[in-house]
């Protein structure tokens, strides 16, 4: 069996996993030169996983050059005692950092990443939506909790998760995400912010019929 080597050459060492899913695809628009020289790829998936040895849900990483052929690279954020994410860590949403120039009210890219993903408590066993920062969209350092759950009695007061943000053109993001209320029905909510960081809820939730 050929060993698996990281992009520098190196050797990895991958851990077994029970399953992967849930793919978020992050393109690096950096310019071809720059990515070389940094030994950056073109694509990055994220993707949900649980290790075989010790059960432990967290979010792993492939990267590709064509979109079409991926190579794993192993986890990248995983779960840390102590913490609202001591649980596990799922499905996440990584958008590039942005800054809104209100002359010509457009988006500029900024430098690194920002991902949006969902924490598992093990005090209460629920779901928060937590931040994290990358600048080279391999190593993220954990920026906490970004969405934390509704009030007691809310639709969405025992759990939420599932983040995917869209920027708009007033220069503010909008982060859609599922919610569940004590009863276990879930609905779709949305929130507002204007750094990716903080978030706070614009509207109650969405309701689809039957």
């Amino acid at each position: 069996m050929k060993q698996m080597r990281d992009d520098d050459g190196s050797r990895l060492d991958l851990p077994e996993e029970l399953y992967c899913g849930w793919p978020e695809v992050a393109v690096n628009d950096m310019a071809a030169e720059e990515r070389e020289q940094n030994k950056m790829k073109s694509f990055y998936m994220y993707y949900s996983t649980m290790l075989k040895s010790t059960k432990e849900k967290a979010i792993a990483v492939a990267v590709s050059d064509d979109g079409f052929r991926w190579l794993k690279r192993g986890l990248c954020v995983a779960p840390d005692e102590g913490t609202l994410d001591a649980g596990g860590c799922a499905r996440c949403n990584v958008i590039r950092k942005a800054e809104y120039d209100e002359d010509t009210e457009t988006w500029k890219n900024a430098k690194g990443w920002i991902m949006l993903y969902e924490g598992v408590s093990k005090e209460d066993g629920k779901h928060r939506i937590m931040a994290a920062e990358s600048d080279n969209l391999r190593d993220w350092k954990k920026l906490g909790v970004a969405l934390n759950v509704g009030e007691d009695g809310s639709w969405d007061s025992e759990g939420v998760g599932a983040p995917h943000v869209l920027r708009l053109d007033d220069g503010s993001s909008r982060m859609y995400y599922t919610g569940q209320g004590k009863d276990g029905s879930t609905a779709i909510g949305v929130a507002k912010s204007y750094d990716d960081l903080e978030w706070s809820r614009e509207q109650a939730q969405f309701s689809f019929a039957p």
